[in-house]
């Protein structure tokens, strides 16, 4: 049996009317979708409908093109062997993470299996024009080779800057320097697909809190630092905190506090000007990199500048983490990209420098960990959020 978190999935009724019908149907998917494949016998106790009620909506489903029913596993001898539900690997969207130094492109699975993905270098800032357009090509180019016969029902972008809640107008994006572009309409236009664009970090917490190192905590602070700097992503009571307008978690922009005067290097910098991968990567002899690559090399380098230099961007992150802890009150801190990269170095030691600086009892049960989704998670948050309208009316593929 799946445990279900009720502000996750929750139970459902039994089907009185058409709307509650697809709610049903929803419901239904999203369990397989998030925790993966189940029997219909633990659909049928997970929901609490009756088992001809979950028979006719996983028909329905199989009929829409969204999941498939297996035979159930031999190896089961007590009781009927109840058939196994899992979602149609043959539904995919393709998730997209601009940067200032690569354009990552995938396909992402609704098993969040990734069976293509490309980073493509840059020397210069991508426009959001160009950007479209290389999706675009990317698109077409798969669909006919590797993706011929997928259905892919969806393009996310998780962009590195402030993002408009209502219309996926990117607001600004500092580094990449856009400045209100209408990227969903850009894209939409260029591959003739649905897209939805967000903040990465507000994605990132998504994919973190559904699939990853906070899976079933409800009070989360999310942290990303990326080539653009830090963002952030907020779950509250179990429910993400995107603001007024979409803008919420920006804890890059913030003023950090440092306890000693050698530590600045920024003059009155925000923290994403102190906590820096430009000065990981300069403090390592690289001009650019992916994660694994940045990861392994402060890792291996264990020469003055760089145990230095990890040693003063954890001191000051430890001041950002405290500061989120006494306004938040978190159960756990996650941290993503080359953060997770600077707080693995020690972690016990960030925690520690943490509570030295936060109120002793926001500290009670508190927990730092690193992204379990590592590189993927911002392509996964992205393309969670390109499954949102299948997810909210599976039956519509099919119709």
């Amino acid at each position: 049996m799946v445990t279900i978190r009720s502000h996750t999935v929750g139970r459902v009724s039994e089907p009185t009317g058409e709307g509650v019908r697809q709610r049903n149907l929803s419901r239904v998917f999203r369990l397989v979708h998030v925790y993966g494949p189940l029997s219909r016998a633990a659909l049928t106790e997970s929901t609490g409908l009756n088992r001809s009620t979950v028979a006719d909506l996983v028909s329905h489903l199989v009929g829409a093109g969204v999941v498939q029913e297996h035979a159930p596993d031999p190896s089961r001898r007590v009781g009927r062997p109840s058939p196994v539900v899992a979602v149609d690997p043959g539904v995919l969207v393709i998730a997209v993470n601009p940067e200032v130094d690569a354009l990552t492109i995938a396909a992402v699975r609704l098993d969040r299996t990734i069976p293509l993905r490309e980073r493509i270098e840059l020397d210069r800032l991508i426009s959001p024009e160009e950007t479209a357009a290389r999706i675009a090509d990317r698109v077409s180019t798969w669909k006919s080779e590797a993706l011929a016969g997928a259905r892919v029902v969806g393009v996310g972008l998780a962009v590195p800057g402030l993002v408009r809640a209502t219309d996926g107008l990117v607001r600004n994006a500092p580094h990449l320097h856009w400045t209100d572009s209408p990227l969903r309409d850009l894209v939409t236009a260029a591959t003739g697909i649905p897209t939805t664009v967000a903040n990465d970090a507000t994605l990132g917490a998504l994919a973190e809190h559904l699939f990853g190192a906070a899976r079933g905590v409800d009070n989360v602070v999310y942290l990303n630092g990326g080539a653009s700097g830090i963002g952030g992503g907020l779950i509250i009571g179990g429910m993400p905190v995107p603001g007024a307008g979409g803008y919420a978690g920006e804890f890059g922009q913030n003023r950090p506090g440092i306890a000693s005067p050698a530590d600045r290097r920024a003059g009155q910098g925000v923290l994403e000007d102190e906590v820096s991968r430009a000065r990981l990567l300069a403090a390592v002899g690289l001009v650019s990199a992916d994660e694994p690559t940045l990861e392994t090399a402060l890792h291996s380098n264990t020469s003055i500048t760089v145990v230095e230099e990890l040693a003063r961007q954890r001191r000051i992150l430890a001041t950002a983490l405290a500061n989120a802890v006494n306004v938040l009150n978190p159960s756990v801190i996650v941290l993503g990209g080359f953060l997770a990269t600077i707080a693995s170095h020690d972690l016990d030691d960030l925690l520690e420098a943490v509570r030295a600086q936060a109120m002793p009892a926001s500290m009670e049960g508190l927990s730092i960990r690193t992204a379990v989704l590592a590189e993927d998670r911002l392509l996964i948050g992205a393309a969670e959020m390109a499954f949102g309208e299948l997810l909210r009316d599976p039956g519509s593929l099919g119709t």
